[in-house]
């Protein structure tokens, strides 16, 4: 740590750099910031810098209002977007009561708990996002939004606007250290997907962080609005933000076995039971949104039943075939996450869910692998295939029952994140909608 700190000041000495932006996010994984001067920084390498906690939504009460924020070395990085002849850079950061202790409403220190039990346990804990979102012209108030293209899956046209803002995106991620796999045009008009190379999950979350800021930063300085909201279209589909995971015991892939007829160990098996059993307690963060549920509807392809099966995306957990049988891209795919969500507070539920399966012996259900948007809801009951939660006031309930997500969020981001939510769903079913006015208002 005394290195990489090193490592940082000398950087910021030699490259010029003008201003530190400290990174954090709030409950609900909005990115917050505060500016610090190169002179400040070695300070708050040694001890943090002091912020009012209370104004932050989901922090401290205004009677324990101030937090310390500890900036975390290794997410140094230099803003590739900012003005060359006054660099900026930014580096996340932990936080922590004045007494140094771990502050409990700080989303990145419940992922390094849960990330340390794992660690524990021998095991840690990679992720890879499949992240979708939708680019739209420049919005009108009171306008519908407006794709900026009418392309579909893999579309490549002739001086393609889209292509060249996912490049410009991608180029702007590895400068900043972050490896994207694949990028393309979705199925839906103006939808496009990026996927990021799997790295550790806590590396993941801050790499989520930065690739939302940095979409909506390129195509904002092209007179393009990006949005991650699950559903901005009617009667297209959504945007999702599949999670391909694995755990590995060092150099090893433990959810691999290659004497399985799926290839899958007996803790991958009781890691996907883990998710199964518990999918419908943790949606609600997964999932936080009431635009979320918009998305979580059959036929659109995103996930509507609790099931798994090995290339069915009909499921909530997809076993992907590995290229050559390679044990070490042997994971699984889990498909109800959308982008908006808090990623810190989505893994760390993830990783305690399955870790709650491997460390009780949790037995996994029979694969589904038939397509079960054809098959009949009292079917699939009788054969123990449920639903996810069909809204957000749903998920609420099912997630105040939840002992795992009480312990897993600890009390204080549990109380606050279901309070801000209850808030919320009561805001929304108060709004009187175009479809309730189209339906009801001549034929009442």
């Amino acid at each position: 740590m005394d290195q990489q700190r090193e490592y940082v000041l000398r950087s910021v000495e030699e490259r010029g750099v003008r201003l530190i932006r400290l990174w954090f996010t709030d409950v609900l994984g909005n990115l917050k910031s505060l500016a610090i001067s190169p002179a400040e920084l070695d300070n708050a390498l040694s001890d943090g810098m002091t912020f009012d906690g209370s104004s932050i939504d989901g922090f401290s009460r205004v009677q324990e209002a101030d937090v310390l924020a500890i900036p975390d070395p290794d997410t140094f990085e230099l803003l590739p977007w900012g003005d060359p002849n006054e660099p900026e850079a930014r580096v996340f950061c932990d936080i922590h009561h004045l007494d140094g202790t771990p502050f409990e409403g700080d989303p990145r220190q419940v992922l390094r708990r849960h990330i340390k039990a794992a660690h524990e346990a021998g095991l840690t804990f990679y992720v890879a996002p499949d992240i979708e979102f939708f680019y739209f012209e420049q919005l009108q108030k009171g306008q519908p939004p407006v794709p900026i293209d009418d392309g579909g899956f893999f579309d490549l046209t002739t001086n393609d606007v889209t292509g060249e803002l996912r490049k410009r995106t991608i180029r702007t991620l590895e400068s900043m250290g972050i490896p994207v796999e694949y990028s393309f045009h979705e199925d839906a008009p103006g939808q496009q997907e990026i996927d990021l190379r799997h790295t550790d999950a806590l590396t993941m979350a801050d790499s989520v962080m930065t690739f939302r800021l940095a979409v909506r930063e390129i195509a904002a300085r092209n007179g393009v609005h990006a949005t991650f909201m699950p559903k901005p279209l009617e009667g297209l589909q959504g945007s999702g933000m599949h999670l391909h995971m694995s755990l590995f015991r060092g150099d090893d892939n433990a959810f691999f076995d290659d004497s399985d007829a799926y290839s899958l160990s007996g803790t991958a098996k009781s890691f996907m039971a883990g998710l199964l059993r518990h999918a419908s307690e943790i949606t609600a963060v997964t999932n936080q949104t009431v635009n979320s549920y918009k998305r979580l509807v059959p036929n659109f392809e995103a996930p509507v039943h609790v099931s798994w099966a090995r290339n069915n995306r009909s499921g909530l957990i997809r076993v992907p075939i590995a290229k050559r049988n390679n044990p070490l891209a042997t994971r699984i795919e889990y498909r109800s996450p959308d982008p908006a969500c808090n990623p810190y507070l989505a893994f760390s539920l993830l990783l305690a869910a399955g870790m709650r399966g491997v460390e009780e012996g949790y037995e996994l259900p029979d694969e589904a692998d038939a397509n079960l948007f054809e098959i009949d809801d009292a079917v699939l009951e009788k054969l123990g295939i449920g639903q996810l939660p069909q809204s957000l006031n749903d998920a609420l309930i099912i997630m105040e029952r939840s002992t795992l997500a009480r312990e897993a969020l600890g009390e204080h981001i549990f109380e606050w994140f279901v309070r801000n939510k209850r808030s919320e769903w009561r805001a929304y079913k108060t709004q009187v909608t175009p479809f309730e006015t189209n339906r009801y208002l001549r034929a009442l």
